[in-house]
């Protein structure tokens, strides 16, 4: 089955063109042109949605779990055209792809199953106590609710999982909240065809068609900037770069009324070697490193891009081993030209670092990506910021410290990471220990003896951190706890039980 991009907007049910057109670039395959999406465009797709949520939002959950399971097998009719199209435009491997796509749907059909537990909704029940001296008590209930019309916008590393139909906009429809989706222009035609497959699933559902809508945009900012600016939007998901991630939060904190914006930017997912587990399989730890590192062209938000050991012989085996297996890693092609030139400056803006030592160089041009290895001793790193920014590639960086009290002072001047690693035996206890509250401050996500590449969907799982990894500490992009960013709690005093929700009667 292959599919043929139309080139238009879903809005509010309705396939939209018209006005300028940008052209896909894809990493092989036939380009395709797209509309360019417009303010006024924007302002029909979130009023359309603002009108479903008086529906939708207060729908029973059985209609929303329905609703998400119609999309993912939705999205399983088009299994074929997904990962055809999907890895024409992002040069992704077609396994990578399948993959994806399973997390995708697999996401879809976790959050159906969650809402109808309904644990999410919190419910508390404080009976009234008529009698209490010297005041009585009122009967006071609580329960979550949906918030209302929801901006996504699509991420440029994960075509299914994190854009169109991925976590934030399943998170969102299971809440009770319509979505407007702003698609990535690294892979429109994939989001388009997602975006049929989610409206399919809206027509059998019967649902009003505003409670979801797509509007692509190219490269043009205006788009994304109106649609964090609507009055009737009451928050964002998005997962990108820093600096596009802190231009919309500005600009949701500067609106009239304020509202969150829950943003996944960026992070250097640091690694701690012991000495004890350095000793006895530092080997095997950077040949792991080096597959984690390269992984996919290193374009993952937890890529693990620093390593910390205390120098010495372990040390050098350590790096000799990464080193070697990264030299045997070929050029990859990453997502868009623009990911590759700034893969470069990347590593240019590293290799001129003063006290940066080259360890592995490769030679990368065009759409490609070749790995690069770096060393630096602990006195360096500390005396240069920089050197603790994301370079979004398969770059890996070593600093090397003098003893366990510098490899804290490490740990304590790292910005907020989405996930921080220890790598440890048995007889590393008393470092991992001191160690530990410092991690926690630090990211989202503590992992010990292995690779944070690989982020779990499930209930306990947190992809998120202290800012500049996100910019609500208190929030996580994937897995169910998710659910929460787009929910709010209402208490009810003395409702009578017949106008209560049905879910708190």
């Amino acid at each position: 089955m292959t599919f043929t991009p139309h080139g238009k907007h879903l809005i509010a049910g309705e396939w939209v063109g018209g006005g300028a057109t940008f052209r896909s670039e894809p990493a092989h395959g036939p380009a395709h042109d797209f509309s360019i999406g417009s303010v006024a465009q924007v302002d029909l797709a979130v009023t359309a949605a603002e009108d479903a949520f008086w529906n939708f939002g207060y729908s029973p959950r059985e209609a929303r779990a329905a609703f998400l399971n119609a999309i993912a097998d939705e999205i399983e009719a088009r299994a074929e055209a997904i990962t055809e199209i999907g890895s024409q435009e992002s040069g992704l491997p077609v396994a990578r792809l399948q993959g994806e796509r399973g997390r995708t749907t697999g996401q879809l059909r976790l959050f159906a199953s969650h809402i109808l537990k309904a644990d999410y909704l919190d419910r508390r029940v404080d009976p009234a106590l008529p009698d209490r001296q010297p005041a009585p008590r009122p009967e006071i209930r609580l329960m979550q609710r949906p918030i209302g019309p929801i901006a996504v916008f699509g991420a440029s590393n994960f075509p299914l999982a994190f854009s169109t139909a991925g976590g934030d906009t399943a998170a969102a429809l299971a809440a009770g909240c319509p979505v407007v989706v702003k698609g990535h222009p690294a892979h429109p035609g994939t989001g388009e065809i997602v975006a049929e497959a989610i409206d399919a699933a809206r027509v059998a559902c019967g649902l009003h068609p505003g409670v979801f809508s797509l509007i692509q945009s190219g490269n043009n900012r205006e788009v994304g900037q109106a649609l964090v600016q609507h009055p009737l939007i009451k928050a964002v998901g998005f997962t990108g770069s820093l600096a596009g991630g802190r231009a919309l939060f500005d600009l949701c904190a500067a609106r009239p009324e304020p509202i969150p914006f829950f943003g996944e930017l960026g992070s250097v997912n640091p690694m701690f070697l012991l000495p004890t587990a350095l000793a006895a399989r530092g080997g095997d730890i950077g040949r792991g490193w080096a597959g984690s590192l390269s992984m996919g062209a290193g374009q993952f938000c937890t890529n693990p891009g620093i390593a910390v050991v205390i120098a010495g012989p372990e040390a050098d085996a350590f790096v000799a081993a990464a080193k070697a297996a990264l030299a045997q890693v070929g050029p990859q092609v990453m997502l868009t030209d623009g990911i590759a030139a700034a893969y470069r400056a990347g590593r240019d803006r590293v290799a001129g670092t003063a006290g940066v030592q080259h360890v592995l160089t490769s030679v990368c041009d065009l759409r490609n990506a070749t790995p690069y290895l770096f060393e630096v001793t602990g006195e360096d790193w500390l005396a240069n910021h920089t050197l603790g920014e994301e370079v979004f590639g398969p770059l890996g960086l070593i600093v090397t410290v003098r003893d366990a009290a510098q490899m804290q002072a490490i740990a304590r001047s790292l910005q907020g990471q989405l996930t921080c690693t220890l790598h440890l035996d048995a007889a590393d206890g008393d470092l991992a220990r001191s160690l530990m509250p410092i991690l926690e401050r630090k990211a989202g996500r503590v992992l010990a003896n292995g690779f944070p590449t690989g982020v779990e969907v499930c209930d306990a799982m947190v992809h998120g951190g202290p800012y500049p990894a996100s910019t609500n500490f208190g929030a996580t992009s994937v897995g169910t706890l998710s659910i929460r960013r787009f929910l709010r709690p209402v208490s009810y005093q003395n409702i009578p039980a017949g106008i209560l929700p049905d879910d708190l009667r």
